[in-house]
């Protein structure tokens, strides 16, 4: 017997024995179980690859006849049903984390507000480190168990995809990503109905359709306005993530907060606490505010209920990263808003007005903090740095005293883990390390695994990086996609037994991409050392209207090219997570060059020390707090220079010297097995150190502690004197 199953379009016929195969696709669950992994590669290991581990696209076109096979496999049948007793035992335990130590009941449902998020490479709907951590956040609450619903956009042509030229210019590119590949629905109201919501704009009401990801036990609903309802240019609104001009920006975030709260009404859902991750959505507040004064309480009350009730989390200490709208710009969508709230248009736009520059316009980070109890940095110098950029919507209050928290940003280990060191994680940790990943007297057990298995490991991984590298450069010169001049560039000289460096992120001028360039001559003779060889991988996407970004491309891309460096230097164009796996996994040590104090965490380094590869950092972010002098490196950077230039100078000699005397001795010196035990010395502990308390389960106890049951009151904004 064979069922139909249709979630996302294109139907998919399975065999009976097989049916559930469509549901757990149609989870995310999937995507950090390794057993669940291991299921789906097997049904065509080849087709796995091919389809980005994309377990839609795998059963849409697996033929029907390895199906069958499959379905009177004995093997893959008990390996199938271990998997579904797994995720039914997952979906169904009512003995998790948050049941045993939260107070809060299951009803109190916490939602979580983010522009982005990166859950699988598969659904391109985030474009950085904001999209990465929210994803990770939701797995982490799914594996908690704690109650929270995400709000987002569905982005139907997601973010660009990045070409770089032979001239190694970036280029993007948008294509619409196939929705029908991916686990996404249309969410349903409580009559059953498809999720619609209505928001007022100038002269017309936009229409969106609510879909739906699940994640875990977590559900993420998106907001999509491709729908007939609308005009063709309310249809484009959320087509691409970060793209239009400031207006296109101001509905963005206008359907994003006060839609979000409208779909999550419509749904049912009455969260107890708004999560608002970056200032994006902070128009839900407003949204809030409207609800409850229309209601009949007074403008005091409302205010005092949304506060208590609201937590912010600000990412970025970079003054772009805040957006401000001229006033003139709010007059038209909101002129309704203040009428409704019984304000004056001067009282409703100072909820946006920051004190240091209140002719600037609307600041969504100065409404957010301004109408959040719970506000926090995702770093201990983050929340600093933010109390000196704030501390004016707190006058009479020391620096020291401004409610900024921090809650240090960690990562979802069970996703970035390679399936090498999960296995033998699990030998030396035990099997269920990843339910105890946050508690130090686990990773003390790493002393116990031996030097030879961990350098095994870390060289099969290595080995894996350098195979894709390979076959990417295959691909795209199969497919006419990459130049003859490209080829040195893209990475295929690579040599496994080199020390690898990687350097992957987004290529904002802060993060200094360039600074290992500050002198060729040096940079050279480390890169063609005959008997110590270093070799670097760069990838990362700058902004299209980032023109200085694109330009560090472009040197970087250049320098590539560049047959002086012997083919050591490679590009990989178009990051995602699914590249960024195969780096943070199989290089072997993480480079990280901001320029002080811009970074604002930062959680790459995180995800490559738990897979055994140490950080070579800039004191900034995470690695202010990670580092204890054994665990990797730091270097030391020249604040107190006249200018950036020099501070770029003295930053870039202090690199060379710690790759000349530190990095590079040490990886190369090795004993009569050939293997180096000094350098793996530094492995363990950066692992040691680093999986307990840079992880997201560590993260999200804190926000539950600190942000989500802290019923204390806090000075808000305006009520101290």
């Amino acid at each position: 017997m064979h069922e139909s199953h249709q979630a996302s379009g294109i139907p998919v016929t399975l065999p009976g024995g097989l049916v559930r195969l469509q549901e757990l696709a149609h989870n995310l669950w999937w995507s950090w179980q390794p057993e669940a992994r291991r299921l789906f590669e097997g049904i065509d290991p080849i087709l796995w690859q091919l389809t980005h581990h994309n377990p839609v696209k795998l059963l849409q076109d697996v033929k029907p006849e390895r199906l069958t096979a499959l379905n009177e496999d004995p093997v893959f049948i008990r390996q199938y049903s271990a998997v579904l007793k797994s995720y039914d035992d997952y979906m169904a335990a009512s003995s998790t984390w948050f049941s045993s130590h939260s107070p809060q009941s299951p009803q109190n449902l916490i939602a979580y507000f983010s522009a982005e998020f990166g859950i699988h490479n598969s659904i391109p709907i985030y474009s950085g480190g904001l999209g990465i951590l929210a994803g990770d956040y939701c797995k982490e609450a799914s594996d908690l168990g704690i109650p929270l619903v995400a709000l987002g956009f569905m982005y139907p042509q997601g973010y660009f995809h990045q070409r770089i030229s032979p001239e190694g210019w970036q280029e993007a590119e948008y294509e619409p990503f196939n929705q029908v590949e991916s686990p996404i629905d249309v969410a349903a109201t409580p009559s059953g109905s498809p999720c619609l919501v209505s928001i007022e704009m100038p002269g017309r009401t936009v229409v969106a359709v609510v879909r739906q990801i699940r994640v875990g036990r977590v559900r993420l609903y998106l907001l999509d306005t491709n729908v007939t309802d609308n005009a063709p240019g309310d249809r484009e609104l959320c087509g691409r993530l970060y793209g239009g001009d400031q207006e296109v920006r101001l509905r963005q975030e206008i359907l994003l907060g006060i839609g979000g709260v409208r779909v999550l009404r419509a749904l049912g859902l009455a969260p107890s606490v708004w999560h608002v991750n970056e200032g994006h959505s902070a128009f839900l507040i407003l949204e809030r505010l409207r609800e409850l004064v229309q209601a009949g309480h007074s403008y005091a009350e409302a205010a005092a209920h949304v506060r208590q009730s609201t937590a912010f989390t600000t990412h970025t200490p970079v003054p772009a990263g805040h957006d401000v709208f001229p006033r003139d710009l709010m007059d038209p969508y909101f002129q309704g808003y203040w009428d409704q709230l019984g304000l004056t248009r001067e009282a409703f736009l100072e909820l946006g007005t920051h004190p240091d520059s209140p002719d600037a316009g609307f600041n969504m980070t100065a409404l957010a903090m301004r109408m959040s109890g719970h506000v926090n940095g995702v770093s201990r110098e983050h929340g600093r740095v933010s109390r000196g950029m704030w501390r004016s919507l707190w006058p009479g209050l020391p620096e020291e005293q401004v409610p900024i928290r921090s809650v240090t940003n960690g990562i979802h280990a069970p996703t970035w883990i390679a399936a090498e060191m999960n296995e033998l994680y699990g030998k030396y940790l035990g099997p269920e390390w990843t339910e105890h990943v946050d508690d130090p007297a686990v990773w003390q057990r790493i002393a116990d695994i031996p030097d030879g298995e961990l350098w095994a490991v870390r060289q099969a991984l290595k080995r894996k990086l350098m195979s894709h590298i390979r076959e990417r450069a295959r691909a795209g010169w199969l497919q006419g996609t990459l130049h003859a001049s490209q080829a040195l560039a893209s990475g295929t000289l690579l040599e496994p037994e080199a020390l690898t460096i990687g350097f992957a992120r987004r290529f904002a001028t802060y993060k200094r991409a360039s600074l290992i360039f500050s002198s060729l001559v040096r940079l050279q003779h480390l890169l063609h050392d005959p008997w110590r060889p270093l070799q670097i991988v760069f990838a990362g996407k700058a902004h299209p209207a980032d023109e200085p970004g694109r330009l560090f491309i472009h040197q970087v891309y250049s320098f590539c090219k560049d047959h002086g460096f012997g083919g050591r230097l490679a590009f990989l164009e178009d990051y995602d997570m699914h590249t960024a796996k195969y780096l943070v996994q199989g290089v072997d040590v993480w480079l990280n060059t901001p320029r002080p104090p811009m970074e604002a965490c930062g959680t790459s380094g995180q995800k490559a020390a738990l897979n055994g590869v140490p950080h070579l950092s800039v004191l900034a972010g995470w690695w202010q707090e990670g580092y204890d002098g054994a665990n990797g490196w730091a270097i030391p950077s020249a604040q107190n220079a006249s200018d950036a230039d020099a501070q770029d100078r003295e930053d870039a000699e202090h690199l060379y010297r710690i790759l000349e005397q530190d990095v590079i001795p040490l990886y190369y010196t090795r004993d009569r097995d050939g293997i180096p035990r000094g350098w793996l010395q530094i492995v363990k502990d950066a692992i040691r150190t680093t999986a307990p308390r840079f992880c997201a389960r560590r993260m999200l106890k804190e926000y539950m502690e600190l942000l989500y049951t802290d019923s204390t009151q806090r000075a808000s904004p305006g009520q101290t004197s």
